[in-house]
């Protein structure tokens, strides 16, 4: 996709001024969130499934989860996790920002797998993965644990700035990405499908 092409693709629905200030801060922070195509994809797929329950790994500054939340029904309770403390401190501003009652959010700070094994199987319609790049396959098994049938798990990253296609790179985080787009390809219990949003949103369902 050329350039003039994929930024009609990102700009296609505009973020507003709340998402806006979140993907500011988290600039500031030094981490990376989902790109406004990638941001509306989970949107839709959150009111597509009516997702009363989704797991965030990876909370970054809050875009996702807004994005996340724009999509849930009122009722629904988003869990996001992340490492570093400073991270949830700016999801909890975009949070505040956006109006989202404190009851809709449950953060927990901790690294992803010490966390993923205490959440219920097959209770959750939606798992959103942007953390740790290197720990994307393990983040795969946690997640279809986690999912009911028919829930799906979505992969951000999974380009990785077009590295995963040139074999010359085998650095441990483009590796990583090669074995997680395999291993859903491969699974049985997955029916994926690649999207070249941002830098690579890899969307996978569980069959029933």
């Amino acid at each position: 996709m050329d350039a003039p092409l994929r930024e009609y693709v990102e700009r296609y629905q505009p973020e507003d001024a709340v998402i806006a200030a979140a993907r500011a801060r988290g600039a500031g922070l030094g981490c990376a969130p989902i790109g406004a195509g990638g941001g509306a994809a989970l949107r839709f797929l959150a009111t597509a499934l009516q997702a009363r329950a989704v797991v965030e790994i990876g909370t970054g500054a809050g875009v996702g989860a807004l994005y996340l939340l724009g999509g849930m029904p009122a009722a629904g309770v988003l869990t996001s996790i992340d490492v570093e403390p400073e991270h949830q401190r700016a999801a909890r501003v975009a949070f505040a920002e956006a109006g989202i009652a404190v009851s809709r959010t449950r953060l927990i700070m901790g690294r992803a797998l010490d966390v993923l094994p205490r959440l219920t199987d097959g209770a959750y319609d939606l798992v959103f993965v942007d953390a740790a790049k290197a720990e994307y396959p393990r983040y795969l098994d946690e997640g279809v644990r986690l999912l009911r049938p028919g829930g799906v798990i979505a992969f951000d990253n999974v380009l990785w700035n077009g590295k995963v296609v040139d074999q010359a790179h085998r650095d441990p985080v483009t590796v990583a990405m090669r074995d997680v787009v395999r291993a859903v390809r491969d699974d049985d219990r997955l029916v994926p499908v690649l999207l070249p949003l941002g830098d690579g949103l890899l969307v996978a369902a569980k069959t029933p």
